[in-house]
């Protein structure tokens, strides 16, 4: 019999036996239904020369299945009632999702189930599905702020699972076999290795029947990846060159992993720093010193790892002053105590934007489906709210004197040819008693 619970009357839970791990939200009136189904298969489970295959495979599910042998009937299937679709792959799963009128949750699961568990991974799709990535690959190079992401990603990761560019590159992906295709939707793609979240006006009860259903039953045999290495890994500073009237600039430092005890506080300190137009480095970089267009500050985390990262696109020019900039912002952070009035406004910030997002049947279905799957318990919405509410001005500050160090800094760059020189000597905090 499958286990169910209720926690918190926000959602409830139900584990199949050798099959999906259903959580349900109900949102009363909610003439929409979405449902996010993970798969616990990321980039992290490859061997440098399987780099790629995790998003070969969610590309490639899209191709055809038993019930829908074409992309077209895939399509028409969600898209004929009014719905949406699609999937995005990161490093430890990856999701699909959709969105329909709450009428045809059946159709919903059921386009799921195919995509995941009964794809057809045809050699003449494989084969042309190869230069439709490749393509992706190039764009993501040809594109100076996507360019400058990945070289931040290797500066901080190193070369390894987490420091490598999802998609891969353009000769292993050329190279990549079809068995490693296979093999990986084998023993990954497994209805016990799924978490299927969905949130509507709907009872728990109808969505576990449906997805039992549309995913069946079977384990499968998914090997643990590998830790992540001391952070920072890589280069202290990377730089690519590409002839645009526009350079930029990612320059971070490692943060928390997944779940640590003061995320919360790292999520406030982002907000401050360059979450919105109100945060510091928008009103400061942007409005005052006009040194940007855009620019911003964001985090990553992973189970046992994470970084801060802080992003900008600039005339190649103002380069320096650009990362003086944002370095005397981090400096700040750690040296003075977040004022009372700006902290309840960043508090603020991330508790409205939380409440407003639970009001869509998508969001809900994100947030309560990617903590099931990878976090280590299932928040409601109160205990988030109450989360952000309880940290101090004191908490912000001990996080960003425990984070921006010297010698935890990396800088990458993409710039044209003769800009960028002399950053990297650049690379360091400024002493505020200079």
């Amino acid at each position: 019999m499958p286990r169910s619970s209720t926690i918190a009357r926000m959602f409830e839970r139900t584990a199949l036996p050798e099959g999906p791990r259903v959580i349900s939200a109900r949102l009363p009136g909610a003439r929409s239904v979405s449902v996010a189904a993970y798969v616990l298969a990321g980039s992290r489970l490859e061997l440098p020369d399987q780099a790629g295959v995790a998003h070969f495979m969610e590309h490639i599910t899209f191709k055809g299945t038993a019930a829908y042998p074409t992309t077209r009937a895939i399509s028409e299937a969600i898209e004929g009632v009014g719905g949406s679709f699609n999937a995005a792959t990161d490093r430890e799963s990856t999701v699909y999702w959709v969105r329909v009128p709450a009428r045809e949750l059946e159709r919903a699961l059921g386009v799921l189930g195919e995509l995941i568990v009964r794809p057809t991974l045809s050699h003449r799709e494989i084969r042309n599905e190869r230069t439709v990535i490749i393509e992706e690959i190039r764009s993501y190079l040809d594109d100076p702020a996507e360019y400058a992401q990945i070289l931040f990603q290797q500066a901080m990761f190193g070369v390894g699972a987490l420091g490598r560019e999802i998609c891969g590159d353009e000769a292993g992906i050329r190279a990549l076999p079809e068995r490693t295709i296979r093999d990986f939707w084998a023993s990954a793609y497994r209805p016990a290795n799924v978490v299927v979240a969905v949130a509507g006006d709907l009872p728990h009860e109808q969505s576990v029947q449906l997805a039992g259903r549309a995913f069946g039953r079977g384990n499968g045999v998914v090997g643990p990846f590998d830790p992540a290495p001391t952070l920072p890994a890589g280069q202290r500073f990377l730089i690519g060159h590409r002839d645009a009237s526009q350079a930029h600039l990612v320059v971070g430092v490692p943060a928390l992993r997944r779940d640590h005890p003061d995320a919360w506080a790292l999520g406030v300190l982002n907000a401050v720093l360059g979450d919105g137009m109100s945060s510091r480095l928008f009103l400061s970089v942007r409005e005052e010193k006009g040194l940007a267009y855009d620019v911003g500050s964001g985090v990553v985390d992973y189970a046992d790892a994470g970084a801060l990262a802080i992003s900008a696109g600039v005339d190649p020019r103002h380069l320096r002053p650009a990362l003086a900039a944002i370095l005397d912002e981090l400096v700040r952070l750690r040296g003075e105590l977040v004022p009372a009035e700006e902290l309840a406004k960043a508090k603020a910030y991330i508790s409205g934007g939380l409440e407003l997002r639970m009001e869509e049947t998508r969001h809900l279905a994100s947030w309560i489906g990617g903590q099931e799957a990878l976090h280590e318990r299932v928040l409601t919405l109160d205990e988030a709210l109450a989360a952000v509410a309880a940290v101090s001005a004191e908490d912000v500050q001990r996080v960003a004197g425990d984070l921006f160090r010297d010698e935890k800094l990396r800088l990458a760059v993409v710039a044209p040819v003769r800009r960028g020189r002399g950053l990297e000597a650049r690379l360091r905090l400024p002493d505020v008693h200079a």
